[in-house]
């Protein structure tokens, strides 16, 4: 039981890795990596799709970062090649499921790799998902913020890249809200004709 507290300790350490890219743009207290691996959890969890192995969506969305509580989240402005990124997680991941007895760390350790190679429906469908997650996150800082659009740069890096229906629809309606809240801050100021208790002006 050592080294499966140990194991739980280093998953743990995920609640307190921020998630880099928002770090990178300044956002105050950022989500941390274990944040983004729930939604996208949750995300699994609701899809409707029978043609997809849900269970399987939910445990790849759970693990796809696990390496991350070793090598922190490794963003693109760190210039670190792709190669050099999955050397990394693989000997964090080989670290961390060597802790876990043999069934455990052969499920675990083939589940990253099927989401790293991205060999299998759900692996794909679940790569879709952290993009969705990604952008969904943006929109809610966006919001935060009052800054509708500053955030740009992460809905153009998922363009071309959506194609499950379920995600397509999801990706549509946040689209939809995000273009009316950009458009709201572009009227102009409002202007009183009488006095209102609740109005500012």
């Amino acid at each position: 039981m050592d080294n499966m507290l140990q194991f739980m300790k280093l998953v743990g350490q995920l609640k307190r890795v921020p998630r880099t890219g928002w770090v990178y743009r300044n956002i105050k207290q950022p989500e941390s990596v274990s944040d983004h691996m729930y939604r996208m959890s949750m995300m699994a969890l609701t899809i409707q799709d029978i043609t997809v192995n849900k269970e399987r969506c939910m445990k790849l969305a759970l693990v796809h970062d696990l390496a991350e509580c070793i090598v922190g989240d490794i963003a693109p402005a760190d210039n670190v090649s792709k190669a050099e990124k999955h050397r990394r997680e693989r000997e964090a991941m080989v670290h961390l499921t060597g802790l876990l007895d043999d069934g455990l760390r052969k499920e675990m350790y083939s589940l990253w790799e099927e989401y790293e190679t991205q060999s299998s429906p759900e692996a794909k469908l679940v790569k879709e998902l952290d993009q969705l997650e990604m952008i969904i996150q943006a929109h809610e800082y966006e919001e935060l913020e009052g800054k509708p659009g500053r955030l740009q740069e992460f809905f153009t890096s998922t363009e071309g890249r959506f194609h499950h229906p379920e995600v397509l629809g999801l990706v549509k309606s946040l689209n939809e809200e995000r273009a009316r809240h950009i458009a709201a801050m572009k009227l102009p100021p409002h202007i009183c004709t009488q006095e209102c208790s609740f109005c500012p002006d």
